[in-house]
């Protein structure tokens, strides 16, 4: 009788862990079913696309007539004899160092003032205001933006005439102050949304960090370097990311405000230009991995030092 008992108790035991294996199978199909749509969708329309472009990079072809390979023609021709690609790699540069700070320390200090309790539907609407720019298309904003820094009837510059300033800057006609004008107008477009990035990591910094610190005499300024911005380290990686990707793609501000004129050319706009101006496929693909390349090497380097500790 016992050993009958023991094995119809460890029968019951296998058919419990059959069946809970078989749900597990079962809840992972189901599982990878939803994702179905999304990876196909991924496969074909994007890593599909890169490995295309990818082929492509290592062709001649013009859109008129089938590729032609020629191996690492253009790579060599970037790196070798192209007088342009240097410039505008430099542009791009000149708007990662301009506009990741400036959008990264803008966005934090309207986090941390609009982080106050308390004040109600007012704080709501600041928040909405400054929110706004970045839903609104980068086309319509540009187009605004060219408008209020004309340089003979623009807002910006009457003001400037009006407080005493007798020759304001030709913003979009002066070379000096050309790709200044570009980040200006992205700046105002994208701080909104890393504000609202900041204030969800505000809000997840326990409240008991800030009582103690008031306990033990710690000013605004101390509260803020020695726990907010230790506190926002995640959130200010993720920014940093972010920010890089939007400098490095800037298009439609170049596109829409000076066409690349005045050294603004960027290399997604050079891309641009090879692509779907000049036809040369080939090219463009050439330089867009080599823009991808980059991209990827800063991500990787920033991960480490993340990972260091370093930043």
């Amino acid at each position: 009788m016992t050993k009958f008992l023991k094995r119809k108790i460890v029968d019951n035991v296998r058919k419990n862990l059959f069946k809970r294996k078989t749900l597990a199978q079962q809840e992972a199909i189901t599982g990878w079913l939803f994702l179905a749509p999304v990876l196909i969708g991924f496969s074909i329309f994007t890593f599909g696309s890169m490995i295309y472009s990818l082929y492509i990079s290592l062709t001649k072809w013009n859109l008129l007539s089938s590729p032609h390979f020629i191996g690492f023609e253009n790579f060599k021709y970037i790196f070798k004899g192209d007088p342009f690609f240097w410039e505008y790699l430099w542009n791009t540069v000149y708007y990662v160092i301009a506009l990741v700070p400036v959008t990264l320390i803008l966005s934090l200090l309207f986090a941390v003032i609009l982080n106050k309790k308390g004040t109600g539907r007012l704080n709501s609407v600041f928040r909405a205001c400054i929110f706004l720019p970045c839903v609104v298309s980068t086309v319509a904003v540009s187009l605004v933006w060219k408008w209020i820094l004309n340089a003979d009837i623009g807002m910006l510059n009457n003001i400037l005439r009006n407080i005493g300033v007798a020759n304001p800057p030709g913003w979009l006609t002066d070379k000096r102050f050309a790709k200044l004008a570009l980040v200006i107008m992205r700046v105002w477009q994208m701080s909104g949304y890393y504000m609202i990035m900041f204030l969800s990591g505000l809000q997840s910094i326990p409240a008991e960090l800030y009582e103690a610190a008031k306990v033990d005499g710690a000013s605004k300024s101390k509260q803020l370097f020695k726990i907010t911005i230790p506190m926002l380290r995640p959130t200010t990686f993720a920014v940093t990311i972010l920010l890089v990707l939007e400098a490095f793609n800037i298009f439609e501000a170049v596109l829409v405000m000076t066409e690349g004129r005045l050294g603004t050319s960027s290399l997604m706009y050079y891309i641009y230009q090879l692509g779907f101006m000049s036809y040369d496929m080939g090219y463009a693909s050439a330089v867009a991995w080599i823009m991808f390349v980059i991209i990827m090497g800063f991500t990787i380097l920033r991960f480490k030092l993340k990972k260091d500790n370093t930043l």
